[in-house]
């Protein structure tokens, strides 16, 4: 009997350090426990990956309760238990675990915080199905029995609600506020971990919806460290490494980015996690940028599989690989279908470049105008770059280069103060544009090569095809010698030192050599910026 005491007390003690792991091996190993500890093994199980333990845990914690004529706690095990399993997409075994809980409410008189546990699901139907007001006054109801049962959990997850429903009532701003609010709850460890890992990761997730790219980098260094203090940490953890490869992609570390996503991909596949959907998408984003075409293809069509929307990203990729007919079709059908929708904005960006490149000027204006109206009203400084640059690219389609210098100036500028160097290279090559239709060539070919030097260092092999060749083109690769081209072909095709010297008969060493002295011809520093040299100057 002593060493079960000793067991428990171990597992409450490394609960309460958020030592998972050790919880669930120390509670685990007892055969009885009490209610609150079963409760305890079953959030310790959840937050270490181990779901048919935590699921198994959580019965035998209602059980518990019930027997202790504990219905507020029996309630709260069901939920959770439901929670977890609607999220798994066990939705009938979900609902009767939720049905069981409210019957529990019920024969409580409503009288207890789950009550308000259980408006989450509903809240989401309601909020999906468009009706914001209704889901806006859900979330108001949630609040207020969090103040009268004195609930942390069900307070910040009603903050959360609020300010999703905000977003769908177009008031970004107040929904930001009321985001902030709730991970502040988090951050000061006022609630659950479970609770806390869901209102962290949708924070976020909003946050990069409504392009508050500031927000979304600030609040994911947070749930970087929050996730790092608990290491044995696995629902949350993957989708951490999304959200953090969201903020590198964006400011230009795409290969820490891509391996960033490549872990979350293992992480959240097994097992399947909801987030998984949107972690295929941003593969997809990096793939399309890279100029791989055929990954973002499957990237887009599995994200698209596990439940994740795959536009605009896909639109733009048909647009990349030429099919400029489908992706203005799907363009115009995108528009029509968003309507109210949290990504809007990028849609709307989106849009007026494939509509451009379509030659639909007017849709393209009129697709520009109302991003200006929803950067105007949000005061975002991403949405202000981005409404910028829709509109300098429009008046540039018009003929009215001077007017879209401005606009396309403000853009880079907003986007240089954010740290996004590929959005601004993209407006370095718009404003060499507008500079050339002035017949300034000099002031253009600074341009240019600025955004040159950008999506070499990325690899951005697409945007580096598109630029105007440099006037020493020619010079620089007849400079390399036959087998300094062959090495960079190889280079250029994926292959590491190894597979070259093994395709070419010759050391790892010589290969190096070649490496070394391929930069150097080229001016060149990485092995990224050589692939996009390749693929600009048609090597292979």
């Amino acid at each position: 009997m002593a060493r079960v005491t000793d067991e428990v007390e171990r597992g409450r003690d490394a609960f309460a350090r958020r030592a998972w792991t050790q919880a669930c091996a120390h509670l685990g190993a007892c055969r009885s426990l009490a209610s609150a500890d079963l409760e305890r093994l079953a959030v310790a199980a959840h937050l270490t990956g181990r779901d048919d333990e935590s699921l198994r845990s959580w019965e035998r914690a209602q059980v518990e309760y019930r027997r202790e004529s504990d219905l507020d706690g029996a309630a709260r095990c069901c939920f959770w238990l439901g929670l977890t399993l609607l999220l798994r997409g066990e939705t009938a075994h979900a609902g009767g675990w939720l049905a069981r809980a409210q019957r529990f409410v019920d024969d409580l008189g409503g009288q207890s915080s789950v009550r308000g546990l259980l408006m989450v699901p509903e809240f989401l139907g309601v909020l999906q199905s468009g009706d914001g007001p209704s889901a806006a006054a859900m979330a108001i109801e949630m609040m207020d029995i969090a103040r009268r049962r004195h609930d942390a959990d069900l307070f910040a997850l009603g903050l959360l609600c609020s300010g999703e429903a905000s977003l769908a009532l177009g008031q970004v701003r107040a929904g930001m506020q009321l985001f902030d609010e709730a991970m502040v709850a988090v951050v000061a460890d006022d609630m659950s971990p479970i609770a806390g890992g869901i209102v962290y990761c949708a924070v976020i997730d909003s946050c990069m919806q409504a392009c508050d790219f500031r927000r979304a980098a600030e609040w994911t260094q947070v749930l970087d460290r929050w996730c790092a203090a608990q290491p044995d940490l696995v629902p949350y953890r993957g989708q951490c490494l999304v959200h953090r490869s969201q903020v590198l992609a964006a400011r230009g570390e795409w290969v820490e980015a891509m391996a960033e996503l490549e872990e979350a991909r293992q992480r959240l596949s097994e097992p399947l996690h909801p987030a998984l959907g949107l972690c295929l998408y941003e593969l997809g984003e990096l793939y399309r940028l890279r100029g791989d075409h055929r990954q973002a293809e499957v990237a887009y069509g599995a994200a698209t599989e596990h439940g994740h929307d795959a536009e605009p990203g896909f639109v733009l990729l048909r647009l990349a690989t030429g099919k400029v007919d489908a992706a203005a079709a799907a363009t115009r059908r995108m528009l029509d279908e968003s309507h109210g929708q949290r990504d809007r904005p990028a849609i709307l960006a989106a849009a007026v470049q494939v509509l451009l490149a379509a030659g639909d000027l007017a849709a393209a204006r009129a697709a520009s105008a109302e991003l200006a109206e929803v950067a105007q009203d949000v005061d975002v400084s991403l949405l202000t770059a981005m409404a910028k640059y829709a509109e300098g690219t429009v008046l540039l389609a018009s003929g009215e280069a001077t007017r879209a210098l401005v606009d396309l100036r403000r853009a880079c500028e907003g986007w240089r103060e954010l740290g996004l160097a590929y959005d601004c290279a993209r407006a370095h090559v718009q404003i060499a544009a507008a500079c050339r239709a002035l017949g300034d060539d000099d002031a253009a070919d600074l341009e240019v090569n600025a955004a040159r030097a950008v999506f070499a260092r990325l690899g951005a092999a697409g945007d580096l095809a598109g630029l105007e060749p440099p006037a020493d083109n020619v010079k620089r690769a007849s400079a390399l010698t036959e087998r300094e081209c062959e090495v960079l072909r190889l280079v250029a095709a994926g292959q590491t030192n190894r597979d070259i010297a093994s395709s070419l008969v010759i050391s790892e060493h010589t290969v190096a050599r070649h490496l070394q002295n391929i930069f150097m011809k080229l001016n060149l520093s990485s092995r990224a910026a050589a692939t996009a040299y390749a693929y600009e100057h048609e090597l292979i």
